[in-house]
């Protein structure tokens, strides 16, 4: 099979300015429930791009964890690639696809670490594997081999028995967003496309793209 012959018609709904909300964060709150809903698979994972030093940007797929009106929250280790990058550049960009329903969310902003309380809450939330996990896995390191892990995670796990500590390694970022992109695939690749872009006095300005 030629992948350039591979294709797909776009036919499941559509995305119009007055169907949409006026503000983003609910349009996508509305998407992200109908995706749960619908079932799709991972509905909560979103690909995050950054920009290293070099200008480089590099992408990995990480798990929203929260939303509301300050903006978009994940976890992870702050020595990564990811945090390293995003220390030195605090701009990012998330996108959201939804192949199923066809539909694809993009947002750009800036980055900040989410407050020691948040992260705390959060990493005591999770089950005891994964919080033994932040302290065994040196994230984006080189090690000799999968056995590297597995002694640290023994070592970590002897050590803090049932009550790891959160790493201070390790927390939430929060993107606030400062341009939002709803795009809903249609017939003939005349797709919707809505973007919205935060304003001075307050409030969002809502524009449709040519796909």
């Amino acid at each position: 099979m030629n992948i350039a012959d591979l294709r797909k018609s776009y036919e499941k709904a559509e995305l119009s300015e007055s169907a949409s909300h006026a503000d983003p964060l609910q349009q996508f709150d509305q998407w992200l429930n109908e995706a749960i809903r619908g079932e799709v698979p991972e509905p909560n994972a979103m690909t995050l791009a950054t920009v290293g030093s070099d200008l480089r940007p590099s992408t990995r797929v990480v798990l929203v964890k929260g939303y509301d009106e300050r903006g978009i929250v994940w976890y992870t280790n702050y020595h990564s690639r990811k945090g390293r990058e995003l220390a030195g550049n605090p701009f990012a960009a998330l996108q959201f696809h939804w192949v199923e329903l066809e539909r694809v969310v993009r947002i750009e902003g800036v980055v900040e670490k989410v407050s020691d309380e948040e992260s705390d809450a959060y990493f005591h939330s999770r089950p005891l594997d994964s919080r033994i996990g932040a302290w065994a896995s040196p994230q984006s390191e080189v090690i000799e081999n999968r056995t590297v892990l597995v002694t640290n995670a023994a070592k970590y796990g002897a050590q803090f028995l049932l009550k790891p500590p959160r790493p201070p390694h390790w927390g939430g970022y929060r993107l606030k967003p400062e341009a939002w992109q709803f795009w809903q695939g249609r017939k003939s690749r005349l797709h919707d496309r809505l973007r919205y872009t935060a304003q001075a006095e307050g409030g969002w300005l809502r524009e449709r793209l040519a796909p």
